[in-house]
């Protein structure tokens, strides 16, 4: 790459833009050119900050871990997008990762080299570093806004027109949603909870476009540069570019309208792209007329969410099996420690704590195959029926060509509704897995209950298991230590139950040939799945697998307790049994203590009857 080309390059570069001709002449002598492959990685995050990245070329993702290691993508950088900025500015680490998505040209500017840079040429520094610094404003500001794209590397100036039934509007030209996008941002900032944090339901949103275009293709409605334009943009979307631009709050009027439109509109201004039009260009390709073709809000939205919904239900029970997983390991780590099982909190009679775990993990399977049976109900969709079911708008082939393509598309065996006006009107499979999901929320509530019990003390309390400590307990009380992560499962269980509630309600008031409130409905599953999967995978790693278990004080209780001659009548008979725990009762004495004082058994023969396998039948693991 030679200079002149570098130099018409940087005055490109916002960064850059207010150099004169010697100022980019001098800098482009410290520009250095490298190259990354496909998946390598730009930079890490803690990393140590040292240059900036020009991108020339290619694609760079850039995104940072959760405190569980899942990765989170923040944004996609394309040609004239720039990173590390900052760099020139400070030496603060990287406070996210970046890698190259697509082979990837990338223009350097290390910051020792800027440092001699602006020592050579100090009208540079005052006009280079206060762009950077209104970069960094203008980016912390679009990270801090519903508004705004925070995915937008800068904001230009740059405007387009667009009009709809209601006038004009300027819509900022690096935003590839529009008008109808821009009027729902104004109309719904209500929850701040957007499309956006749930990738999945804007994948699914272009899975389903993806069918529609072709099947629009096959039965000749739609031309096949206009359609290959739509599934590409399409297939970016499902592979995860974009997302930032789906921006309408999940809780919105007008049935899901404007998250149907705000991805009729993304996926337009895409494809107009690929075709080599401009952002704003319908013309070419609109959203209404080719991206919505042959459909309607009623039809896209809720097969996308049930499609996302399915998708969801199979990142939750992995999850959950893992959480059954672990409870069963410490039940095979705690199978031989004997404990006294408690009904209505009194003593009744003996168990492992194996036992114990072991029937969380029993419980706790139940609900993957309730969470999969139910999710099945969502395969069932009116994909084709338009706007109230009776197709409308919709060439009858369509809606055959369309469920093909959905399930080439997916992977999912999806199949029409026999009846499409009352599958557009009916939200019963949102009720039935708000239901499953609600009965795992409840399942793990109780667990967690357990847990709090069993661990309570550790002097004045059962003391039977050790949580692992997480945080200081007490503001007030030195030493004090809680068990904060069954606490928040159980705050988490609350909130789904309520979520149930809202769907219960949001089904109920449905009218006529359509229920509007499924945005609602979306929301609180989506929620609830979202919170139930942080909240067991918390579960898993803060609390289960780290906990230990006070083996003498399980014995201990065990022998004190009264519930022992229950274990001890088959042997020594109902009367004598019942001698023994008034005695005990009366003298604060163990019942064990009484049966060797007496004679009744010796301790050898008392040792095998308090034994896990004569105690409690059960069948050790070897």
């Amino acid at each position: 790459m030679d200079k002149s080309t570098i130099k018409d390059f940087l005055q490109k570069i916002e960064l850059f833009n207010e150099l004169d001709e010697n100022e980019l002449t001098a800098t482009t002598e410290r520009i250095e050119i490298r190259e990354y492959a496909k998946d390598e990685m730009i930079f890490m995050e803690n990393s140590p900050r040292k240059r900036l990245y020009l991108i020339y070329d290619g694609e760079i993702e850039l995104f940072n871990k959760t405190p569980l290691g899942r990765e989170r993508r923040l944004a996609f950088f394309r040609k004239f997008d720039f990173l590390g900025e900052g760099a020139l500015m400070d030496e603060y680490p990287h406070s996210t990762s970046a890698r190259a998505t697509l082979k990837a040209v990338v223009l350097l500017i290390e910051r020792e080299s800027f440092k001699e840079l602006i020592r050579e040429q100090p009208g540079i520094a005052y006009k280079v570093l206060s762009s950077v610094a209104r970069v960094i404003s203008r980016r912390i500001r679009q990270a801090s806004t519903r508004v705004t794209n925070v995915g937008a590397q800068y904001i230009s100036g740059r405007t387009r027109s667009e009009h709809d039934l209601l006038g004009h509007r300027e819509v900022p030209y690096e935003y590839y949603y529009g008008i109808q996008t821009l009027r729902a941002l104004e109309n719904f900032d209500i929850s701040g909870i957007t499309l956006a944090q749930f990738p999945i339901a804007i994948e699914a949103l272009a899975m389903v476009k993806m069918a529609a275009a072709r099947a629009n293709s096959d039965v000749g409605h739609l031309s096949k540069p206009i359609a290959d334009a739509i599934v590409q943009a399409c297939s970016e979307i499902i592979g995860g570019r974009y997302h930032t631009h789906f921006v309408v709050d999940m809780m919105q009027g007008g049935a899901g309208t404007s998250t149907n439109m705000n991805a009729n509109e993304v996926i337009a201004n895409r494809a107009l792209e690929i075709l080599g039009y401009e952002k704003g260009e319908y013309e070419h390709c609109h959203p209404n007329n080719h991206v919505n073709l042959s459909q309607s809000t009623n039809d896209v939205y809720p097969t996308a969410l049930k499609i996302a919904i399915i998708f969801k239900n199979r990142r939750l029970t992995k999850i959950l099996q893992r959480l059954v997983t672990a409870c069963r390991r410490k039940g095979e780590e705690f199978a031989q420690i004997l404990k006294m099982g408690r009904t209505q909190l009194q003593d009744a009679v003996p168990m492992t704590l194996g036992q114990t775990f072991e029937a969380f993990a029993a419980t706790l399977e139940e609900e993957i195959r309730r969470l999969d049976e139910n999710a099945q109900l969502f395969l069932e969709v009116n994909m084709g029926g338009t706007a109230i079911g009776t197709g409308i708008n919709a060439d009858p082939e369509y809606r055959v060509k369309v469920i093909e393509h959905l399930c080439d598309i997916t992977g999912l065996k999806v199949k029409l509704a026999p009846n499409l006006i009352e599958a557009t009107q009916d939200t019963g499979a949102f009720v039935m897995y708000s239901s499953a999901i609600k009965r795992l929320a409840v399942k793990l509530s109780k667990i967690c209950n357990d847990l709090r019990l069993l661990s309570s003390g550790p002097r004045a309390g059962f003391n039977e298991i050790n949580l692992p400590p997480m945080q200081p307990g007490s503001s007030i009380m030195p030493g004090k230590v809680n068990p904060v992560i069954p606490e928040v499962v159980n705050q988490i269980a609350f909130k789904v139950i309520g979520n149930d509630l809202t769907v219960t309600l949001a089904a109920e008031a449905g009218q006529l040939e359509l229920n509007v409130m499924e945005p609602v409905m979306v929301q609180s599953i989506f929620e609830s799945i979202e919170m139930l999967r942080n909240g067991m995978e918390t579960l898993i790693h803060r609390c289960i697998e780290g906990i230990t278990a006070n083996e003498e004080r399980c014995r201990g209780v065990v022998e004190w307790s009264i519930g022992l001659v229950t274990a001890l009548n088959p042997v020594l008979g109902y009367e004598i049994c019942s001698e023994l725990a008034r005695e005990a009762l009366e003298t604060n004495r163990g019942v064990a203590d009484l049966v060797l004082e007496r004679n009744l058994l010796t301790k050898d023969e008392l040792e095998k009857l308090l034994s896990p396998e004569n105690m409690t039948g059960a069948q050790l693991r070897e």
